[in-house]
Parts: structure tokens; sequence; C-alpha cells
């Protein structure tokens, strides 16, 4: 019951780990790619995430502004916390609340 009253918090950081960890490994695979075709030296992936380059990159994805708002929209509406003002109490039955 734990897990499913904090549902939508453990989702939210889940999917944004998610994309944090994809952009890093991908970031860092195009980066690499870049810099040796340049006869740079490649970077690691904590070299990467360390990096101005991925910290531009992050915060100029306008995109995943826009995924993350829709995210918030469209999970609030099936998963709930305990104890929002917003929904129905989580561990109350459906014929208790008429939903």
């Amino acid at each position: 019951m734990s897990f499913y009253s904090h549902s939508l918090s453990i989702t939210l950081f889940a999917l944004f780990l998610m994309s944090f960890t994809l952009h890093a490994h991908g970031g860092r695979v195009a980066y690499n790619h870049d810099a040796e075709a340049h006869g740079r030296p490649t970077l690691s992936l904590a070299g990467f995430v360390a990096s101005p380059t991925f910290w531009f990159q992050s915060l100029q994805n306008w995109q995943s502004e826009l995924l993350s708002v829709g995210a918030l929209v469209v999970l609030s509406i099936f998963l709930r916390e305990r104890g929002s003002a917003q929904s129905k109490p989580v561990d109350a039955a459906n014929d208790e609340t008429g939903t």
C-alpha cells in the first residue's frame, strides 16, 4: 500500500532518472563521435555529465519541458499521493467515495 500511496512521485522520479540517464548516454556517444572526427579527446560518461555541453543541452531542451508538463497532467489523473487535497483518500474503497 505504501508504494501505491506514493506512486505519482515514484513514477515521476523514475521518468526523470531515465530521461537524464538516456540523455547523458546518448549525448556522450554523439559528443565522442564528433570529437573523434575532429581529433579531440573523448570523454567518459562522468566527464561528459560534468561538461558544459551536457548542461547546455539539458537546459535548452524545450521538448523535455513539454513532456514533463504532459506527464504531470496525464499521470496525476491516474495516480494519486496519500494526503493530497485534490483526490479521494488513496485507501478508500470506491463505494465509499462514489467513484
